[in-house]
């Protein structure tokens, strides 16, 4: 690991100027991505900005017909949530089959979101539930959110504060477990409100996308035989040393077939 200078920030303001200030700078929240490559010394930040004694950045709460989750919030916190258990269980699920204990009591969906790594499961939820990203600047619509492997619509002087998840009719999400990591081979987010279906996908391409063809099958008839012969093509799909892209692309119809049965 290379030498940095830590900063502990007490307030929003304080981490944002900093930002500002250090050229070579890294956030780090919940620290699962980031700390692993730095011991590896695969990178080399000249500062790493805190953000864990930003308790304004943590919490659940419920905001009209939407589901508000500060940044800060671990997964196990999202997934012990009674607010986010009764309006979005589907949610409350997919936090807590992420990764293993270690890395729910200090993993963050800020954090998560922010890195935007190919097969974490938070993306594949803000997909197939439409939230929408809130930072310090503005507010990002899920469908804008997400541009390519470990890319996403933040500017570098921009911080996530919160997600806001609307709350569905229906819900489910299933996923394909590696199981030495827990992350998703492939993970299936399906939300159905009024004729309204969406279908998040995560862990098959470079980045979290929708299921277009299976939304469009199951806005007609929101059941798994309405999606049976649909199927995804595996173009522009992840092909790795644990599956092809064939195979990625005949798990999101399974998953998809059994998040419908379960929503």
């Amino acid at each position: 690991m290379h030498n940095f200078a830590y900063h502990a920030p007490a307030s929003l303001d304080a981490a944002l100027k900093l930002i500002g200030e250090k050229e070579d700078g890294k956030i780090i929240a919940g620290g699962m991505t980031l700390l692993p490559t730095l011991k590896q010394r695969l990178a080399a930040p000249s500062d790493l900005i805190d953000l864990a004694g930003l308790a304004d950045l943590r919490g659940v709460k419920k905001d009209g017909n939407e589901i508000v989750i500060g940044a800060m919030t671990t997964h196990h916190d999202v997934s012990a949530s009674d607010v986010v258990k009764s309006a979005i269980p589907a949610l409350a699920h997919l936090a807590s089959i992420i990764g293993d204990p270690a890395v729910r009591y200090r993993g963050t969906i800020g954090g998560s979101l922010a890195n935007s790594d190919p097969a974490a499961d938070y993306p594949g939820a803000v997909m197939g539930l439409n939230a929408t990203i809130v930072t310090n600047k503005r507010r990002i619509a899920a469908d804008d959110y997400f541009l390519g492997l470990f890319e996403t619509a933040l500017e570098r002087d921009e911080i996530i504060v919160a997600v806001r998840f609307p709350i569905p009719e229906k819900a489910a999400y299933q996923k394909f477990r590696h199981p030495a990591s827990g992350y998703a081979v492939v993970g299936v987010m399906v939300s159905k409100t009024g004729a309204n279906v969406r279908v998040g996908v995560t862990g098959a391409g470079p980045n979290a996308f929708r299921a277009s063809d299976f939304e469009a099958a199951l806005a007609k008839s929101f059941t798994a035989d309405a999606i049976k012969d649909v199927k995804m093509s595996p173009d522009g799909l992840l092909s790795d040393i644990h599956c092809s892209a064939e195979y990625r692309a005949h798990l999101v119809g399974v998953l998809a077939r059994r998040a419908v049965a379960q929503a």
